[in-house]
């Protein structure tokens, strides 16, 4: 496991529902370098250490059985939602001795994805505004693998300045690339960008160039927001699981109230997006986010990256900075 106390003692969104309930309810996941096993019994969701006390075998190959009790697939060893270990089949007759209990870790539902906390909270997961409104449509994109380290990725997604260059013809265009001035504030709740103005070729399906303003928002150091000022309201929540310090997964949900576009054309236009993104940020050096200011040149439309680096430093994260 990866030591950084700032990450372990969050929240970080590891798996959808979605991919548990096709999994059947038990399925493996890796956090913060550490190999975890995800299952629900019923309305309960557990997270433990993917490790089985007996042989060491993956109980994310194991499996839910009826009374809510999670079987490895070696010997049988079955375990209760404590953790405790309670049949050995090849002994029925004996009681399991109290070290054979699996290592467990925090585990919660939110926006219809599991979350799992290695340490001890320290926030409750973020909020998500726009979720309960039934103005909104809700599509999830991703998962996207990068080889790159999470603090980079989301310091992208804060980045506006690279749409006409990166996203051309789509988010920005290189003849009107100028970003105009904006606020950014960081208080107890994270860091807010408001009024970030960004001319786009078409912001609005009419396809007549206009400038857009958006807001953007980090609330931890992994999970990231920005809304679309428009009269379409468009929204999406940045979700970075770390797997390793410079291998990251990222996923998005997207809610919006706009109504003529299928689910599926609208999950092709942010995978085309991410896979713009992805050499970019892949190819970025070093590795890890620099936290010092000097250590690489900043222009006023960098405001919400300085913003970001300076709070990480202070929140005093090493995980995937330098």
């Amino acid at each position: 496991m990866i030591n950084d106390p700032v990450l372990l003692n969050d929240w970080h969104a590891v798996l959808p529902l979605s991919a548990l309930a096709a999994q059947n309810n038990v399925a493996g996941a890796r956090l913060l370098g550490e190999d975890i096993v995800i299952w629900r019994a019923g309305e309960h969701i557990r997270a433990w250490k993917d490790l089985c006390l007996h042989r060491g075998t993956r109980l994310s190959l194991g499996e839910v059985l009826p009374d809510h009790t999670l079987q490895c697939p070696y010997h049988g060893w079955t375990y209760d939602e404590s953790g405790a270990c309670v049949r050995i089949p090849a002994h029925p007759e004996q009681k399991p001795p109290t070290k054979a209990r699996a290592f467990t870790y925090h585990a919660a539902i939110a926006y219809d994805f599991v979350w799992v906390c290695l340490g001890e909270p320290a926030y409750a997961i973020p909020e998500f505004a726009e979720w309960d409104d039934s103005a909104y449509r809700k599509i999830l994109c991703g998962a996207y693998e990068f080889q790159a380290a999470g603090p980079r990725m989301v310091e992208n997604f804060l980045d506006v300045a690279h749409f006409p260059f990166v996203h051309e013809n789509i988010l920005g265009t290189q003849q009107r690339p100028e970003i105009p001035d904006y606020q950014v504030v960081t208080d107890e709740n994270g860091i807010t960008a408001s009024d970030i103005r960004v001319f786009q070729p078409n912001p609005d399906g009419s396809h007549i160039p206009n400038w857009v303003s958006y807001t953007y928002k980090v609330y931890r150091p992994l999970v990231a927001y920005f809304r679309k000022e428009a009269a379409e309201k468009f929204a999406i929540l940045l979700m970075v699981t770390p797997i390793e310090e410079v291998r990251s997964l990222m996923w998005m949900w997207m809610v919006m109230t706009q109504a003529d576009s299928t689910d599926d054309s609208l999950r092709a236009f942010q995978d085309e997006i991410a896979m713009q993104d992805l050499p970019i940020v892949e190819s970025q050096r070093p590795e890890l986010l620099p936290l010092d200011l000097q250590a690489e040149l900043h222009l006023r439309s960098d405001k919400t990256a300085i913003a970001y680096r300076r709070w990480l430093n202070e929140l005093g994260l090493s995980f995937g900075t330098s």
